[in-house]
Parts: structure tokens; C-alpha cells; sequence
């Protein structure tokens, strides 16, 4: 877990969950970006991610143990004794909405990036691992073959992290069940969402999710305050799109309007 402090007098905490099979270095920018527009941000890996997955062969990580670490970095955040935005990108922005339902932490608002709750790109294997006829099965490793292409439509990302080493989506077919069960299970959650405000935004040429039931979503929730933005021709990876900067400063904007509703000067 690491934490970037604002220099001078920081107006907020960001508590920043990355996506699956990849790690929180891949936002260095939005850290950055954040840390000098007066934010202080808490991140690190998920369990099995990051360094952690270079050895291992596959994730087979406990849904619970990403919801834990999140948990941890929502207490380093309330030390500071400011107002707190979650920042969720992928399958972090899903983890967010599940951790925030449940324990209904006081967030000055949340940003929800590409949620994973419906899958258009499917692990090659799908069928394997939906029909497996024994308990072994579960334990098969299959790769969701997500790649940097399929993420982002900057050639200088990808020339930066084709070739990363701590980027790995290869899963094991548990692991790939118990996601489908934690997406169902966030959408179809009877438990009220808690009233803060929030922003979703998805890139409306998402190779890997469906923005549409992101966007259903939200809309059924019974929140006073929220916004959507769906910017229309990009990618999964909005933090690392040619876009990024316009989509960085409308998250900034939210952001402020936020501090402004509850008495702090921007």
C-alpha cells in the first residue's frame, strides 16, 4: 500500500482501486495528476496482483481478500480527517460499489470508470470453464487474453507496457466463476446504495465491458447527485486514452463541485 501526499494543504483523499490482472504503477499519470491538483492519494495492488503475481501462475485470489485491502485503505484515508473520494477503475470501480453498499463509508463522492458488471470479451476457454464436470476444473487455468490493444487506443501506452511484467491475465476457472457470481451479485443487490454523489463515465468503444449495464445501473440507483459521461470513442482504459487530459479535468470538475456542496473553498 503506498500514499502520495499533496504539497501544502490538501483539499481531499483519493483512495484509488485499480482493475484486474494489472497494478496500481499503470496510473503513475492519475496519481500524479491528482497529487498536484491538492489530493492525497491511497493505492497499491490488490492481493495476487503487482509484484504478487509474478509468482504465481494464475489468480485464484478470495473475493473477500480484495475487499479487506480496500477496507485497510479506506482507514489510512480517515486519518487524514478530510473529505474522501473513491476512485474505481474496472473491476476496482465494481469492488467499490460492493464496499461502499455494505459499510457505507461518509465519501464526499465516488468515480466509477468502466465498471465490470457484464463481459463482452470473454476467456477463449469459456466453455471449458463454465461446463467443467468435476472439481478439478476448477482449478484449470485459462487466459482472458485481455491486451494492451484491446484497452487503450494510445500507441504510447502500449509501447510502454506491452511488455509489462506484472500484467497477467491468466486465471484460473474458480476465480473466473466466483467474478461472474460478484458482478451478478452487485447488480441485482436489493441493499440500498448510499446517497454520494457519484460519477460514472465508460468509453462508448469499450472492447471489454458492455457500458450499457453500467449506465442501467446507475440510473436505478436513488442517488440526488449523480452523472454519467460515456466518451464516445474510446477504449476500456479512459486514464490511459489519447482523451485523457479532457477526461481528467471533467473528474476534476465533479470532484470540486463535490467539495464546494459541503462547505469547502476550491
Amino acid at each position: 500500500m503506498w500514499k502520495w501526499e499533496a504539497e501544502g494543504q490538501a483539499k481531499a483523499v483519493v483512495v484509488f482501486i485499480h482493475s484486474a490482472y494489472e497494478h496500481h504503477r499503470r496510473y503513475a499519470w492519475l496519481i500524479e495528476k491528482l497529487r498536484t491538483s491538492g489530493m492525497h492519494v491511497i493505492t497499491g495492488d490488490l492481493p495476487g496482483h503487482g509484484e504478487e503475481s509474478r509468482r504465481k501462475k494464475a489468480h485464484d485470489e478470495d473475493f473477500r481478500d480484495y475487499a479487506k485491502f480496500i477496507r485497510q485503505m479506506m482507514q489510512i484515508a480517515f486519518t487524514y480527517n478530510l473529505p474522501i473520494f473513491i476512485i474505481g477503475h474496472g473491476l476496482g470501480a465494481t469492488l467499490a460499489i460492493q464496499i461502499e453498499r455494505k459499510h457505507k463509508y461518509e465519501c464526499a463522492g465516488m468515480i466509477l470508470t468502466s465498471p465490470w458488471m457484464h463481459l463482452i470479451h470473454q476467456p477463449s476457454k469459456l466453455s471449458n470453464a463454465l461446463t467443467g464436470l468435476s472439481k478439478l476444473t476448477g482449478n484449470m487455468k485459462i487466459h482472458h487474453d485481455i491486451t494492451v490493444k484491446q484497452l487503450t487506443r494510445s500507441y504510447e501506452f502500449y509501447k510502454e507496457e506491452k511488455d509489462d511484467i506484472y500484467y497477467n491475465s491468466v486465471i484460473t476457472v474458480n476465480w473466473y466463476r466466483e467474478l461472474h457470481q460478484f458482478m451478478k451479485n452487485v447488480v441485482i443487490a436489493t441493499e440500498e446504495f448510499p446517497d454520494i454523489p457519484v460519477l460514472l463515465m465508460n468509453g462508448g468503444n469499450d472492447k471489454i465491458v458492455s457500458p450499457a449495464h453500467s449506465k442501467k445501473w446507475l440510473m436505478q440507483q436513488n442517488i440526488s447527485e449523480l452523472q454519467y459521461k460515456e466518451w464516445k470513442v474510446c477504449y476500456h482504459d479512459l486514464y490511459q486514452e489519447p482523451e485523457r487530459n479532457d477526461i481528467y479535468q471533467y473528474m476534476e470538475s465533479f470532484i470540486y463541485n463535490a467539495l464546494r456542496n459541503i462547505g469547502y473553498i476550491i
